[in-house]
């Protein structure tokens, strides 16, 4: 059997560390996991933690953007399985079904209750840059085609997508999440029809 690289293997070690990490936030919460048991559970020590991601909060930022990156998966999924007839169909479709994701009891907890209270804005996390990029791709070929009104590309997805994302935050903080993401959903659309030329 061939010996793993010393890439593989610290490869290796960080997903182990964030996968015991996300378990321990999504069970009891950034503040009160404890990097003892974490690291434990990862079968590693604290120092291990330190050498890949700094401190806490460093695996944090690494748990968020891995289930961001899920999120992304999940909710192109949900895009797909409605079939959009346009690419302005599938902007929409993607607004909502991230909002929609905010159910998720993980995603919640993890990605729209720590991840703001301990790594900040959500909007500097480089995984809201690349939806970022993606949204005003789509918007300037939109305008160019003349689906949507005349107007800065990057303005308008960035209105969009923060709509989206705070409307996520409204979901995951709501006494009834369900009824909320009803009128979030019902708003984003209202609201997104607005950019229609």
């Amino acid at each position: 059997m061939a010996r793993k690289s010393r890439a593989e293997m610290m490869e290796e070690t960080r997903g182990k560390l964030i996968a015991a990490a996300r378990k321990a936030f999504a069970d009891k919460g950034f503040a009160a996991a404890s990097m003892d048991e974490l690291t434990a559970e990862a079968g590693l020590t604290r120092g291990a933690l330190y050498h890949n991601f700094g401190d806490k909060k460093g695996l944090l930022a690494a748990v968020v953007e891995a289930l961001d990156n899920e999120m992304v998966t999940r909710a192109d999924a949900i895009v797909q399985a409605s079939k959009p007839a346009s690419a302005w169909d599938e902007l929409l479709a993607q607004g909502l079904a991230y909002i929609e994701l905010a159910l998720d009891p993980e995603i919640q907890r993890i990605v729209l209750k720590d991840g703001p209270a301990y790594l900040g804005d959500p909007s500097h996390w480089p995984s809201q840059n690349k939806c970022l990029h993606h949204s005003t791709q789509t918007l300037a070929k939109l305008i160019d085609d003349g689906v949507v009104k005349p107007m800065d590309a990057e303005a308008a997805a960035r209105l969009v997508n923060g709509a989206a994302m705070d409307a996520a935050l409204w979901v995951a903080a709501s006494d009834d999440p369900h009824a909320t993401l009803r009128k979030a959903q019902d708003a984003l659309r209202h609201l997104m029809s607005g950019l229609l030329a």
